[in-house]
């Protein structure tokens, strides 16, 4: 009797999360992502991950831990996996998103179109640095039409440091024919006010850009707080 009582109550809990699942995805479809929490999202990416598990539960504790829905994309995998419940196939479903999102995005900038919409540049470089938990230094590569001819990673650091040289950048910048350059990284601390030595960087690559005919159009430093701009700060 207690093995076929267990059995009505499993069929119960089943019909519950069954109905809860229906629930989301209508609410998905007719109104789209709107009025979802960030945990609720989650829960919707998951389901094909955990096709027999309530997806709440690992949801909310992925956004206690990582704070936010693109905090929990960008989360390390190893930090992931402290999360009970969380496992490769859960990991590679919230490494595909993130890579989607990227891909997305990089698609509103895309080879040799002209830069005309600032802010599908500042949507690109957030989705692709800010919530990286190392240094990155990124570099926009421009024709005279302001057209992307490439968007390099130059190098990667620490949680606190990247190590940038230069004359490498202006060296590129020449071999691709660039005409201007737009410099970018990250401050995994989360805030992006410049520190002197981003600004003492960033002046001398403008010094040895200029005679080469390359322009420097701005330095962004993004961060989880936002992102600011040395042409906006009228540090360039």
């Amino acid at each position: 009797m207690a093995d076929r009582q267990g059995g009505f109550e499993d069929k119960a809990v089943k019909s519950d999360h069954e109905g809860h699942r229906d629930r989301l995805r209508r609410r998905f479809r007719e109104h789209g992502e709107a009025g979802f929490a960030d945990y609720e999202l989650l829960e919707i990416l998951l389901f094909s991950a955990l096709p027999r598990r309530d997806t709440k539960p690992i949801a909310k504790a992925l956004i206690k831990r990582f704070g936010s829905f693109s905090g929990v994309l960008s989360a390390p995998r190893a930090r992931l996996k402290e999360i009970s419940g969380v496992g490769d196939t859960t990991i590679d479903t919230l490494k595909v998103a993130q890579a989607a999102a990227k891909r997305f995005a990089r698609g509103e900038v895309d080879d040799r179109k002209p830069l005309s919409s600032w802010s599908k540049v500042i949507d690109y470089i957030r989705t692709a640095m800010a919530f990286s938990d190392v240094e990155e230094f990124r570099i926009l590569f421009l024709d005279k039409r302001n057209g992307l001819i490439a968007d390099e990673v130059q190098q990667t650091g620490t949680v606190d440091h990247t190590p940038v040289y230069p004359r490498e950048i202006i060296r590129r910048a020449l071999e691709l024919s660039a005409t201007a350059v737009i410099l970018v990284h990250n401050h995994p601390s989360g805030d992006p006010t410049p520190s002197n030595a981003d600004i003492q960087m960033t002046r001398q690559i403008v010094e040895i850009a200029k005679p080469l005919g390359v322009e420097v159009h701005d330095h962004i430093i993004v961060g989880r707080e936002g992102q600011v701009s040395f042409r906006g700060l009228q540090l360039l």
